[in-house]
């Protein structure tokens, strides 16, 4: 195949979910309204963590992050995923397309970092209470989200490089929402094998990595848990942990079932609908299980509604 035939490709069509008019309207019409729920909810967290004062702890410091993380997790994908619902697809130029894999990588690791950091902050809290305030001061706290941002966009960095060196000929569709690993490979016509090692051998090291450091922490919290002697305290110390432990459940079982596998075992109508659970909802149960299942966050937040409605009330008196 010749050079101009080679590097024809500039755009491609991300083709989503296909259907009759009605499905795609009602798809879209699902996923905006999940979409918008998530960046509020996220966006909330966010704000109470800052504002309350009694929140200004090394859980709800990563917990602030991890919802900042999420308001952009979502948004890599999932303006795309409307534009697909509403039209047979959407065009994404081919920098575009890497430019989208990058982040949407980047910010994946980024929140498998996070999830570790974060269940090793429980693991203290629970098994070495004593010592909690010395082993996660506010500097080294600090250190622990500064890492996991720096290394979960340092993770793919080397595998998008490549994917940018890719020629592509042709055809121009992409099975998919979003510019995933393997429908870009699936549309290169140049040799692949080093980018494909590369992103695999990466995507398998942090996601399984970090959800090891996870469970290692939580095996240790369920050991130290179990020998407590009091009810009441196994009751309120699981209570603790168990919006946390909900979260890496659902999305560590469906990211380790997208990208820790063989390449050639990809099914990508199958691919298509795990990946709504890692891009939309996952970003949206964040926010539902630390507001619903948390005391503190819950007690915040009727504060901060408390003194606002006392300053509409003042306010009005006033006038």
């Amino acid at each position: 195949m010749d050079l101009a035939n080679r590097t024809a490709v500039r755009e491609f069509l991300l083709l989503g979910f296909s259907g009759a008019p009605w499905l795609q309207h009602a798809l879209f019409a699902l996923f905006l309204a999940v979409y918008l729920l998530s960046l509020v909810g996220n966006t909330l967290i966010i704000f109470i963590v800052l504002v309350e004062a009694t929140l200004q702890t090394p859980m709800y410091l990563f917990l602030g992050n991890l919802s900042f993380l999420e308001i952009w997790y979502t948004t890599a994908t999932v303006p795309k995923l409307l534009a697909t619902c509403l039209s047979k697809g959407a065009a994404i130029s081919v920098s575009g397309c890497i430019v989208q894999y990058y982040f949407f990588f980047s910010m994946g690791a980024t929140e498998c970092i996070l999830l570790a950091v974060m269940a090793y902050d429980r693991y203290v809290a629970i098994c070495s209470p004593l010592r909690y305030s010395l082993l996660m001061s506010l500097q080294l706290c600090l250190r622990f989200a500064a890492g996991s941002w720096v290394g979960g966009f340092a993770a793919p960095l080397l595998p998008t490089i490549l994917i940018s060196r890719l020629n592509f000929c042709g055809p121009q569709k992409i099975n998919h929402f979003f510019c995933d690993s393997d429908p870009i490979f699936k549309l290169s016509c140049s040799d692949t094998f080093l980018a494909e090692a590369l992103g695999y051998t990466c995507s398998s090291v942090v996601i399984l990595s970090s959800f090891l450091l996870t469970m290692s922490s939580y095996s240790n919290i369920v050991a130290t848990v179990l020998r407590l002697s009091s009810l009441e305290a196994r009751k309120k110390t699981f209570s603790t942990c168990a919006s946390h432990l909900t979260m890496v459940t659902i999305y560590y079982g469906t990211i380790i079932f997208a990208y820790v596998r063989p390449p050639a075992k990809y099914n990508f109508t199958i691919g298509k609908v795990i990946s709504v659970f890692y891009c939309v909802v996952t970003p949206l149960v964040n926010p539902l299980i630390y507001t619903l299942r948390n005391k503190d966050v819950k007690k915040a937040f009727r504060k901060i509604l408390a003194q606002k409605r006392f300053l509409l009330t003042r306010n009005r008196q006033e006038f």
